[in-house]
């Protein structure tokens, strides 16, 4: 079939290839416009245009998606099918134009998880089992009716970043599995599962907000906000230095200690050489891997030979 990518990141590259690479054919790629990021605010452009570059496709970045020279510009391509992974909600002028449908390859257990960051909050949330739907796009966000879905165990240790790698793999397996079907027409899409609203749980754009660990918490839910947030963006607490200055730092790596907290949540236990406690609702957390502000990312006994914990106190608001 002859097939339109709509993409941005990284996660979306490794669908776009896996369609690249299979008998059908990738007759043209849409994905963000280039815009300044870091530092310098340098003109950056998307891993999927850097595909599309590499490859020689033909490629659209329309601002605006309603925009009638780009639908006319897609148009034209003639494409039997749209395949959109991790991009912005596509209008109805665009993902009805393809005959056979427009579908998207989402990572998660839809109806769960319907949002920007289902990898972050499936780990953040605590739970044991996630996956990779395909579904029918229609005008709600993450509602179409599903084509395939296939469930995976999330590893007790596992980070968001680990989690996503595997999942970049099985999205885009399942990706060229699902236009297989299409293109037979052995399907029958299942409209997704009504729940009571209460037990839906939604994965939200992440915000600044969700990133600071609140201690009074148990160690169990601290943990996993610290998976969860690992690589990116972070899980955040604030230190008070004894001149009365907060800095920020991010945790990215910490274990659960046999030891109970006897003190308030928050309170720092260190010998300053060796361990970097912080005490949550009921067990002590050991630091492992963390990034003070400005600083590089080190690890928790590199940390402690070049700072005097003792100097900070965790500042809960």
């Amino acid at each position: 079939m002859r097939v339109v990518f709509l993409g941005t990141p990284d996660f979306a590259v490794a669908t776009l290839d896996a369609i690249y690479l299979s008998k059908h054919e990738v007759v043209g790629i849409v994905t963000a416009p280039d815009k300044p990021a870091g530092r310098g605010l340098k003109i950056q452009c998307s891993e999927v245009k850097k595909y599309a570059v590499e490859k020689n496709i033909p490629l659209l970045q329309p601002e605006k998606l309603k925009n009638q020279e780009f639908i006319e510009q897609i148009k034209q391509w003639q494409a039997d099918i749209f395949v959109v992974v991790a991009f912005r909600m596509l209008p109805y002028e665009v993902y009805n134009i393809p005959p056979k449908g427009t579908f998207n390859v989402h990572a998660s257990l839809l109806p769960q998880y319907r949002g920007a960051a289902p990898i972050h909050w499936t780990i953040m949330n605590g739970e044991t089992k996630t996956g990779i739907t395909t579904f029918f796009l229609n005008n709600e966000i993450d509602c179409g009716d599903i084509i395939l879905q296939k469930e995976i165990d999330i590893l007790p240790d596992e980070t968001t970043g680990e989690l996503y790698d595997r999942l970049k793999k099985l999205g885009a397996e399942m990706a060229v599995e699902t236009l297989s079907f299409i293109e037979k027409g052995n399907i029958i899409p299942l409209p997704q599962i009504q729940r009571n609203s209460d037990l839906i749980k939604l994965a939200p754009k992440i915000h600044k907000e969700d990133t600071i660990i609140n201690w009074n918490l148990p160690a169990k839910e601290i943990i996993n906000k610290i998976r969860g947030l690992a690589p990116y963006p972070g899980a955040v607490t604030l230190l008070k230095k004894n001149d009365g200055n907060l800095v920020s730092v991010k945790i990215f790596e910490a274990t659960i200690t046999p030891e109970k907290s006897n003190e308030i949540s928050g309170k720092i236990d260190t010998d300053n050489k060796s361990f970097f406690y912080i005490s949550s609702k009921d067990f002590k957390i050991s630091i492992l891997n963390l990034q003070f502000e400005g600083k590089i990312r080190i690890n928790v006994n590199d940390f402690l030979h070049g700072c005097n914990i003792n100097n900070y106190t965790i500042f809960i608001k």
